[in-house]
C-alpha cells in the first residue's frame, strides 16, 4: 500500500516509450497560429494579458539591466505554471514533483545569475559575503556562513518545489483513497472527507501558482543582487 501512494510520482510508459517524451510537445498547441493581425481571437487576448501580468510582475523590482532576462523568466513562470496544474488533473504525471528536474531548472539559472554578478561588479558580489561593520573576530565564520548560504540556494529552490507539490499530490492520494473506503461502510464520514478533498483540491491548485511564482521571484531577486 505504501508503494502504490508513490506510484504516481513514477514517469508513465506506453510500449515502453515515456509518455513525457509527448507530454513535451502540447505547448505548441498553445502558439498562436500566423495571421495578419496580433490578436485574432479571446485565447489569444487572455494569453497576451496573462503574459504582460506575469512579466510586469517579474521585472517590477528589477533595473532596466535585469529586463534582458525577461523573456527568460517570464517562459520559465509559464512553463512551471503549466506542468503543476496539469499535474492535478487524474491519470497525469507532474515532472516537477522529480528533484532532478528542478535542480536542472534551478541550478543553471542561479549558476547564470551569480556568474552575471562576478562578471560586471565583482567587489559588490564578493562584498554579500561579508557583511559590512562585522567584528574582526567575526569574520571567517560569517565569510564561510555566507557562502555555505549562497551555495545552498539551488538546493533550496528545488527541494521547495518539489516537497511542497510531493507532500500536496500524496494527502489528495491518501484523503481520495479514505474516502473510497469509507463510502461502503460510514456513507456520512466519506461525504465529509470528499467536502476536505474538494477543498484540499482547491488549496492544491493555489499552491502549483503560488510555488510556480515563488520559484521565478526568488531567481529575479538573486539576479537583483548581482546587477
Amino acid at each position: 500500500m505504501n508503494l502504490s501512494f508513490f506510484d504516481q510520482f513514477t514517469s508513465p510508459s506506453l510500449l515502453g516509450i515515456p509518455l513525457i517524451l509527448l507530454s513535451l510537445l502540447f505547448p505548441t498547441l498553445l502558439f498562436p497560429s500566423l495571421d495578419n493581425r496580433w490578436i485574432t481571437n479571446r485565447l489569444s487576448t487572455l494569453q497576451s494579458w496573462l503574459l504582460h501580468l506575469i512579466t510586469k510582475q517579474l521585472m517590477t523590482p528589477l533595473n532596466k539591466k535585469g529586463h534582458k532576462w525577461a523573456l527568460i523568466l517570464t517562459s520559465l513562470m509559464i512553463l512551471l505554471l503549466t506542468i503543476n496544474l496539469l499535474g492535478l488533473l487524474p491519470y497525469t504525471f507532474t515532472p516537477t514533483t522529480q528533484l532532478s528536474m528542478n535542480m536542472a531548472l534551478a541550478f543553471p539559472l542561479w549558476l547564470a545569475t551569480l556568474l552575471t554578478g562576478l562578471r560586471n561588479q565583482p567587489s559588490a558580489s564578493l562584498g554579500h559575503l561579508l557583511p559590512e561593520g562585522t567584528p574582526t573576530p567575526l569574520i571567517p565564520a560569517l565569510i564561510l556562513i555566507e557562502t555555505t548560504s549562497l551555495l545552498i540556494r539551488p538546493l533550496a529552490l528545488g527541494v521547495r518545489l518539489t516537497a511542497n507539490l510531493t507532500a500536496g499530490h500524496l494527502l489528495i492520494q491518501l484523503i481520495s483513497t479514505a474516502t473510497t473506503a469509507l463510502l461502503p461502510i460510514m456513507p456520512t464520514v466519506s461525504i465529509l472527507t470528499t467536502l476536505i478533498l474538494l477543498l484540499l483540491t482547491i488549496l492544491e491548485v493555489a499552491v502549483a501558482m503560488i510555488q510556480a511564482y515563488v520559484f521565478v521571484l526568488l531567481l529575479s531577486l538573486y539576479l537583483q543582487e548581482n546587477i
